[in-house]
């Protein structure tokens, strides 16, 4: 059953409505009065239509879907979107090969750090560090308002190049996979707990904390979690850990996108500040 909570109506300006998260498969909708576009499609055909249905949108409504890597939790339901309902793929060369898409007419090229456009909105994608992927984050914009979303997942680092897009955003979507102690503590061989934790792994709670403190100023407005590990992390943790690294600086609404989703939207560049919630019963 979905519940619809309104706590005040908006004109949209560009919402983020995040799918789903997490190592089952990731998604995230972003949408303005012209476009609609995805950020990843990680799940099957089935579960991205009953996950839109949600939010009364059909997949052939989507405009584009912008893939960030190729692992699969990411990719993996991209092409049945683009095979079953025409939905434009879009990825860079390394990624667009390594998915071994036909690249003339399956999947349109991008540049890292060249703009793309899809009507009333604007996707910048800056190179992110993550396990010998060549995966990027992104910075979007709706055309008319000075105000941007960040969305990135999968970096176990970060650089000055992704701290400097990333400061001043209104909304910023981020992960923060796992908790240290759980982590360091929990079942996984050494080997792959090297791997999460490394440079091109995950970024921990902690991480997820401090870097968020290097770009979070009073024009952040919402924050979102994301790509929690079951395993290693709980959702108290991850939102506890981060804002004790930035209480002081964030007025705004923290949120946890689960694996099941979607739960809520949040709005920026809207002519009214408060948005209506999505709950899911």
């Amino acid at each position: 059953m979905r519940r619809t909570r309104p706590e005040r109506f908006v004109q949209m300006g560009l919402s983020i409505t995040h799918l789903g998260s997490g190592s089952k498969g990731n998604s995230a909708l972003i949408a303005s009065e012209r476009a609609k576009i995805l950020i990843d499609q990680g799940f099957s055909g089935r579960q991205l239509e009953l996950r839109l249905k949600e939010i009364n949108i059909h997949p052939s409504e989507i405009d584009a879907i912008i893939i960030s890597h190729h692992h699969g939790d990411h990719s993996s339901g991209a092409a049945i979107a683009h095979k079953r309902w025409g939905v434009p793929l879009f990825a860079n060369f390394q990624t667009a090969a390594a998915l071994g898409y036909d690249l003339i007419h399956q999947v349109t090229i991008f540049e890292n750090l060249e703009r793309m456009e899809f009507s009333d909105l604007s996707v910048l994608p800056i190179p992110v560090p993550h396990d010998k992927a060549h995966n990027v984050g992104f910075i979007i914009s709706h055309h008319g308002s000075t105000e941007r979303a960040a969305i990135f997942s999968d970096l176990g680092s970060w650089t000055d190049e992704i701290i400097a897009h990333i400061a001043g955003c209104s909304h910023i979507s981020i992960e923060a996979n796992y908790d240290e102690k759980l982590l360091w503590n929990g079942p996984y061989s050494p080997r792959l707990k090297e791997r999460i934790s490394g440079r091109g792994g995950h970024l921990s709670n902690k991480q997820t904390g401090l870097f968020l403190r290097e770009v979070v100023s009073k024009s952040t407005k919402s924050i979102v979690l994301t790509h929690l590990s079951e395993e290693n992390n709980r959702p108290y943790l991850a939102e506890s850990t981060v804002l004790f690294h930035i209480g002081e600086l964030f007025e705004g609404d923290i949120a946890i996108s689960s694996q099941s989703g979607p739960r809520f939207s949040h709005y920026i560049g809207a002519k009214e500040e408060k948005a209506k919630v999505i709950e899911i019963l």
